[in-house]
Parts: C-alpha cells; structure tokens; sequence
C-alpha cells in the first residue's frame, strides 16, 4: 500500500503545472458525478397516490402528509399527489380512516355528529344533499369522468296529494376528461340514479356534459315513435345493428376492414288495432231448452128441474129432455209447448301492432379485392413480380350474397329478386400504407420504456463502475513529461578570476539557475537522489 502511495506522490511530482490542474478539475468531476449519482439512486420510487382531486381535497391530503412528515409530490396543478411506492397503500388506509378524499360534495358523513332541534324539513334536506353527494362520487369514478354533479328533485312529502302526476326527476352534470361518453356509460349513470332514488325511472334523468351536449337524449324510449327524432333515432339503430351483424359475419371471411356493410330500413310508424269475429254455424251447440205442457177437462151439466130423486139420477141415453133442464157441455184439452235455444261458435281476434316493425330491408355491400399474390414459381427470386390476385367469381359473390340474405333475414316481396334487395360488389378500397411502421415504432417505445424501468435500480451503480473504470484508464496512460536538459556552454573565463580544482562555480551556478532554472532543479533532484543511493 506504501509503494503504491508512494508512486503515486512521485507521480504526482513528475506531473506540470496544466496536468495536475486537469487532474484535479478531472477528479472533482468523478467525485460530483458519483455523488449526483448516488443521491438519485437513493430518491424513493413516488407513485400515484390519489388522482382528480379537488382542491379541498388536496389541500387537506397535503396537510396531513406534511403532518406525518411524508415526503410528495403535486402534479397536474395539485390535482394529482405523488408519494414513495413502499408508503401508498398504508398512507390510503390512513387517509379513508379520516374520510379523505371526501370529494366535492357532502355524503352521509352529514349524519356522523348527532343534531339536535332540527325540523323535519330541514332533516329531508340534508338527506337529500347526502344522496346527491354519494352520487356524484360514484359516478365520478367512470372512466372518462373527471367530476360529477347531481341534482334531485322530489315532490313534497304532503298528507293530502293534490296532483298525483308529479313525479321524482333528477339531472347528472358530468365534466370529461375528454371525448365523448360512451353510449353504455350514459346508460349507467341513467339507471344508477334512477335506483338510488325511489319511484325515479330512468327516462326521467337527463345527463349533460361540459359542452352543453345532452347525452341522454339518444336514449329515450318513446314506444308509439310519436315525434320524427324518436323514428330517426330508432331506425338508425335499427340499421347499426343489422349492418354489424352482418360484418360480424364477413370479417372472417373477407378479413378486417375488406368489408363495408351499409343497412337501409323502412320502419312502420302506425299503431293499427284490428278486431275480428266470426261465426261457425255447423259448431252450434244447446245452451237452454223449456218444454210447457197445459191442460184442459170439457163435461155437460144439467140445470134447472125439481129438486128431489129425479134430478139426481142421471138421464139414459135417448131419453129427451124433462121440460125446464138445459144441459151445458165442458171440453178437457192438453197442449205442449218446447223452446230450445242454441249457442253459435264465435271466435274474436283482437290484434294490436305497435309501430316499430321492419316493412322492408335492403342492403349494400363492398367488398376489397384480394391482396394476396400468388405463390412463387420453382427458381423464381424474391425480386420477381407478385401475381396479380384473381377477382372473385360470380359463384363466390353469390355466397357472400346468400350470408347477407340470412343474415338479415329478408324475403323479397312478390315480383322482386334477392339481387334487387341485397347488392353485394368487389371493388378496390383505397387505403393508406398505415400500420407496419406506426406498429413497429409503437412497440420499438414500449420495449424500450420496458427495459429502462427495469435497468433503473441498476442504472447508477453501472454508470459509476464505467467513470470509475474510464479514470483510471486514463490515469493509467497519463506519463510523466520530459524535462528536455540543455547542455550550457560556459562563460568566457575571467582573467581575474583563479580557476579552482572544478569547473563548477558559484558564480557559474548562478548563471545557470537564471538561464534555466528547470534544468537546474532537475538536476539537483537526480544529484540528491545518487546521493541517497
């Protein structure tokens, strides 16, 4: 250790002015690089620790990190708080104990302290206000959603209802991060409302963003297609969702984006009741029958006459009348009488069409010419021409064709042909050369991101093995430089001056320090050290 130090000092001797002066400036740079190094090695990995905050919510979550002497970080002008990777989830258990992020309204937090005295108005109030508050936070928390706002109107609570139409309604404010909301999310936000407040349907919720746009409005159901934007927004979807049923069919066919599939529907827009009914005389069956009978007795009497034996005994056949009697003759009859009544078979239809069916349906498809070349002939090289694709044949446009035709389901009316109803044509698509190259720098940037993240601990100890490793190259090829010793020719010898055993003198040592001062010390170096030896 001794001799290394010691050639190092004698190193260091041998070295000029300018050298050691780079070599300091040299060796003060490795010491700062590794010391920045070193100091950006040891910083924490920050990550997100909550993201879309408000700035109540920042402000209280940045007091109580500064409180707990957490170190973080503020991004997209506070809305987003950064701390070290090995503290997020602690600190976000810490955070909900306290109710942060509480978010920009007021939730069921409301009802935590207990209040004492209020009205039974004001008590409807602040649940109110929880609901809403609850519900904007949970929509806030839709991707695409950067903040949230919802207002709930619900009739009065009265022992005595005077309009019985009025019904609970309510309106969503969403502020996007950017685009447009999809139509699926609308609809959640629609039906999450709506089942949070009781007796509110989803038609009555309406959902507006930042640009004044009405997102809900394209979901409205109107059954009876009563207004001209319910019938355009229904055949519209009506055409959608045939046309990508049908690509849906083609694309593994024909392949993705070969195929352009265009719907064009006629949608019945009259409500028609029709009732029916008909007799069947030969299906009669008995429903009642009532049979009467009547009876009636005829007999002859005799009256007048002497009251005693005679007038009692009965007159023989023949035998005339004894003056004063006159007979009177009583006729008994019998009479029947049956009324049957009959039941006729009768059958009544009654059917009701609801506008919304398809009358008629007619379909156009393109479809792009094969981009596959032929193979390659024996001997051929890779430079030879590609062979044009062959068109497709009538067979196999006629296929395609028949896939549209069951697809879609549709039956061509008296006098019209398939062809007539469903086109199905091969044409050239103009496409631009896109994707290879957009793909390839894409993934080119993601590996890359891929290996920095994973080379980041090891990034600042490989960097200082190679300065390290450089200087001392360097330090190793760094040679003492040559003093360059000049032979002096002495002075004229002075007549004055006694010559003595040597040549060397004071006065001529004198001379040869002011002439060359570094050869002179050069030389008492070498002098002292053979006299060492």
């Amino acid at each position: 250790m001794q001799s290394f130090l010691g050639s190092l000092v004698a190193l260091w001797r041998q070295l000029g002015l300018n050298q050691r002066v780079s070599l300091i400036v040299a060796s003060l740079a490795v010491v700062g690089s590794l010391g920045a190094l070193v100091i950006w090695s040891r910083q924490p990995d920050y990550q997100l620790l909550y993201g879309r905050l408000s700035d109540k919510d920042a402000a209280q979550i940045i007091g109580s990190l500064q409180a707990q002497g957490v170190p973080h970080r503020t991004g997209n002008g506070g809305a987003m708080v950064y701390v070290p990777a090995d503290q997020v989830h602690r600190l976000r258990m810490e955070l909900a104990g306290k109710g942060l992020p509480s978010g920009d309204g007021v939730g069921f937090e409301i009802f935590d302290k207990g209040q004492f005295g209020l009205s039974d108005f004001v008590q409807r109030t602040n649940y109110l206000r929880a609901l809403q508050g609850e519900l904007a936070r949970t929509v806030s928390q839709l991707d695409g959603v950067r903040s949230a706002r919802v207002m709930i109107v619900q009739p009065e609570n009265r022992l005595l209802l005077t309009e019985q139409g009025i019904k609970p309604t309510a309106s969503v404010f969403v502020e996007l991060a950017g685009g447009r909301l999809e139509t699926e999310a609308v609809n959640s936000i629609r039906h999450l409302v709506a089942n949070a407040v009781q007796g509110l349907q989803p038609d009555q919720v309406a959902v507006v963003d930042q640009k004044g746009r009405v997102l809900s409005e394209d979901l409205r159901q109107d059954p009876l297609l009563s207004t001209a934007s319910s019938q355009m927004r229904y055949r519209q979807q009506v055409e959608e969702y045939l046309a990508r049923k049908v690509e849906g069919l083609l694309l593994p066919v024909v392949g993705v984006g070969n195929a352009v599939v265009k719907v064009s529907a006629e949608i019945e827009t009259e409500a028609t009741t029709t009732t029916e009914e008909r007799y069947d005389p030969e299906g009669q069956v008995v429903r009642s029958q009532i049979d009467t009978e009547d009876r009636a007795n005829s007999s002859e009497q005799r009256s007048g006459g002497t009251v005693g034996v005679a007038a009692n005994t009965p007159e023989k056949p023949g035998a005339a009348a004894t003056d004063g009697a006159r007979p009177t003759t009583v006729t008994e009859t019998n009479r029947k009488n049956r009324t049957t009544n009959y039941e006729i078979n009768r059958s009544v239809t009654n059917v009701t069409r609801q506008p919304g069916s398809v009358r008629r349906l007619t379909a156009s498809v393109f479809v792009a010419r094969r981009k596959a070349s032929a193979p390659l002939a024996d001997g051929a090289t890779d430079a030879a021409p590609a062979a044009a694709p062959a068109p497709r044949t009538e067979e196999e446009l006629q296929a395609l064709r028949q896939i549209v035709v069951n697809a879609l389901g549709v039956r061509p009316a008296p006098g019209q042909t398939l062809e007539s109803m469903v086109s199905v044509q091969e044409v050239e698509f103009q496409t631009e050369p896109v994707a290879a190259a957009t793909l390839e720098r894409i993934e080119s940037a993601t590996r890359f991101q891929g290996w920095v993240e994973g080379a980041r601990s090891y990034l600042a100890v490989a960097l200082a093995l190679a300065v390290l490793a450089v200087f001392w190259r360097m330090l190793g090829r760094q040679k003492p430089e040559a003093v360059p010793v000049e032979l002096l020719t002495a002075a004229a010898p002075d007549p004055a001056r006694p010559l003595g055993a040597g040549a060397l003198t004071p006065e001529l040592l004198n001379e040869l320090i002011r002439q060359k001062p570094v050869n002179i010390g050069t030389a008492l170096k070498d002098w002292v050290a053979v006299r060492k030896n």
